[in-house]
């Protein structure tokens, strides 16, 4: 993913790095950079997703698939906000450092495959980073919902950028289950 920086910085300076200090600063950013993933110099995405994939396995242990499911959602919402002050405060619409979109989403793969083995896992892995980097067709629609909004002229642009920090992953993560689903059933 690349960042998508603002014509010009809404206060007139330029976009903020994301640093352990930067993340450190806010909730919000502890929560969309991956309680640091987001912050690995080569493939923040991929990071992220590992991430996700191990705090999955780990959340397992303590928490019933139901009570995985309603993390989930509620950390569907949270992360909308989590995002949308993060790249506010980075001052760039879609900062390749927000990683809790990738959390969330292969959360959600997870989730609905499981229970799987290994290689099961490795292949929702796969699909879901191929859908997320390529952004084939509808991903692609889903990315670029928020990157034409101006935070100059509108005021709600840092909340679109956030949406649509979300909604690429999250139909991401739909694709993948899709194509899973297909290869169960044939």
């Amino acid at each position: 993913m690349t960042d998508t920086p603002l014509a010009p910085a809404p206060s007139g300076s330029a976009p903020r790095r994301a640093t352990a200090r930067f993340m450190l600063a806010h909730p919000a950013h502890l929560m969309a950079l991956g309680f640091g993933s987001g912050l690995s110099p080569l493939a923040p995405g991929t990071v992220g997703t590992l991430w996700a994939w191990l705090s999955f396995l780990l959340l397992q242990r303590w928490l019933s698939p139901a009570g995985i499911g309603w993390l989930i959602a509620l950390s569907i919402p949270v992360g909308w906000w989590a995002c949308t002050v993060t790249a506010k405060h980075m001052r760039v619409l879609d900062p390749g450092s927000i990683v809790w979109d990738e959390v969330v989403a292969f959360w959600l793969v997870l989730w609905l495959v499981m229970p799987t083995g290994f290689w099961g896992q490795v292949i929702a892995f796969g699909l879901f980073r191929y859908f997320d980097a390529a952004k084939p067709g509808p991903v692609g629609w889903a990315d670029r919902l928020s990157h034409g909004v101006n935070p100059t002229t509108d005021r709600h642009a840092w909340t679109w950028a956030g949406f649509g920090i979300m909604a690429d992953d999250l139909v991401a993560a739909g694709c993948t289950l899709l194509v899973i689903a297909l290869w169960r059933f044939m």
